[in-house]
């Protein structure tokens, strides 16, 4: 008999990890960082809850920190066998975790400096940038579709889960005693309304199904209201001669927006002199998304060949589709940007406003009342984003009291995550409510709605519990 045994993303939606254990094979799927308050991170620093170096083999669904943030870590304890995942995937982590380890870096610096001071021991980063590489040695790319077996007793096959480039759908195929049992692990479901990526495939069979939750318990504006509003900020800040910042996530909303800003564009509704990238992660990312084009829909990319001329062909992108966009990659460029008062747009990390280079925009640009902020994700509970979108009248940047007298602007239809709505009907095409669900990936409030929704349509349904086992 096969084994899952939960151990992350299970009271929240970060710190994915599950272990599946048969006669033959221990295989992880998901070696996630946990994010969010200090006490929730403290849970990076524990020791991993099974053996690295007993495991055979690992599956990362996509390259979001919470689904691979851990990697070297594991790596670091001793795994030393192969880490499987799509191949944009592969190209993707390196920039995240690589990111992640400087950071880790230097807030580790920041800290002991404090630290020494007042004679406390020094702490460690979590990790640095030379044990990404060790990770990386051990990633194995592989396309959508293929079915393989990654052990004597298991299979793998990645279908396309819709959410950033190169996410996935995991099934787990288990061959014990002649008979074949499936796991079946939906990672991050795309929105439909998303541009770029294909929606979600879908998936008709499983024995054991984890589910995400994070809109479980909502559904998103339509996409329609959300660029109708996009235009009338992007016209109003035209007509009055304001900046536009837009802070963004790196990973698959940064491609999107500038997605949207190239169909305004290509219509003749775009005025701004120049649309400026200010992120180097977002830059490197961007590159990536452009390597893979041949798996975005069909619609858009019908819709960059269609506006892409004949003679630059060759090079069509996402460049070509917004040919005013320009990448701000070093510190100079993007200071640079401070002397510009008004028609441009500056899309800088980070996408909560907590860090990176959108602080200082923020610094230049909040107290003028011509400039426009517009938040395109969510905005969690403690973050200087959330400050502004609740009203606040002042922020502390860089040591100064700016008036915040700019436009703030929310735009709910951008996520990346299915609704409540989508999620159900992805379920519904299993074949005669076979699985058994298990909602992984979601706050208590969601998991416990879209539960509701899930039994409702005649699924047998649970809200696993940390460290629960389930036989199959």
């Amino acid at each position: 008999m096969a084994k899952l045994t939960f151990y992350g993303a299970i009271e929240g939606v970060t710190g994915s990890m599950y272990l599946l254990t048969t006669k033959q094979s221990r295989i992880l799927l998901d070696c996630g960082l946990f994010q969010g308050r200090k006490e929730e991170e403290k849970a990076n620093r524990k020791p991993l809850p099974f053996s690295p170096s007993q495991l055979d083999g690992v599956v990362i669904s996509h390259a979001h920190l919470d689904h691979s943030g851990r990697l070297p870590l594991l790596v670091k304890e001793g795994y030393n066998g192969p880490i499987f995942m799509t191949k944009p995937t592969c190209d993707l982590i390196e920039i995240l975790l690589k990111d992640a380890a400087s950071l880790q870096e230097r807030d580790a610096e920041w800290e002991n400096k404090r630290r020494k001071r007042s004679g406390k021991q020094p702490v460690e980063p979590l990790y640095v940038e030379e044990e990404v590489d060790d990770v990386m040695e051990l990633c194995i790319g592989v396309p959508y579709y293929h079915r393989f077996n990654i052990t004597d007793d298991v299979e793998l096959r990645f279908s396309d889960a819709g959410h950033i480039l190169g996410s996935s759908i995991v099934e787990l195929i288990v061959n014990e005693s002649g008979k074949q049992k499936k796991l079946v692990f939906s990672g991050d479901l795309g929105n439909s309304q998303a541009a770029l990526l294909r929606d979600p495939d879908i998936i008709t069979e499983a024995d054991i199904l984890l589910m995400e939750s994070t809109y479980g318990d909502r559904d998103h504006r339509s996409i329609e209201e959300t660029l109708d509003e996009f235009e009338t900020v992007i016209t109003e800040a035209s007509e009055n001669g304001g900046n536009i910042l837009i802070p963004s996530f790196a990973v698959g909303r940064t491609q999107e927006i500038i997605f949207r800003l190239g169909e305004l564009y290509q219509k003749g509704k775009l005025h701004q002199k120049a649309i400026f990238l200010d992120s180097p992660m977002a830059i490197a990312v961007t590159e990536v998304y452009h390597r893979y084009q041949d798996i975005y829909n069909e619609e858009d990319k019908r819709e960059i060949i269609k506006h892409t001329e004949p003679t630059r062909r060759n090079g069509q992108s996402l460049h070509s589709y917004l040919p005013v966009l320009r990448y701000s990659t070093s510190t100079k460029e993007s200071m640079r940007l401070n002397n510009i008062d008004s028609g441009a747009i500056i899309i800088a990390g980070s996408g909560m406003c907590n860090g990176g280079r959108i602080r200082h925009h923020l610094k230049h640009n909040l107290w003028r009342k011509r400039s426009h902020v517009i938040f395109v994700g969510f905005q969690a509970m403690g973050t200087p984003g959330r400050t502004l979108i609740d009203g606040a009248k002042q922020m502390k940047l860089a040591g100064e009291n700016i008036a915040v007298q700019a436009q703030i602007h929310t735009l709910g239809g951008f996520s990346a995550h299915a609704s409540q709505s989508q999620l159900l009907d992805w379920l519904s095409h299993m074949k005669e409510a076979d699985p058994k669900v298990f909602l992984v990936h979601g706050e208590e409030s969601a998991k416990v709605v879209l539960q509701q929704a899930v039994k409702a349509n005649g699924f047998d349904v649970t809200i696993p519990s940390l460290g629960q086992e389930v036989v199959f």
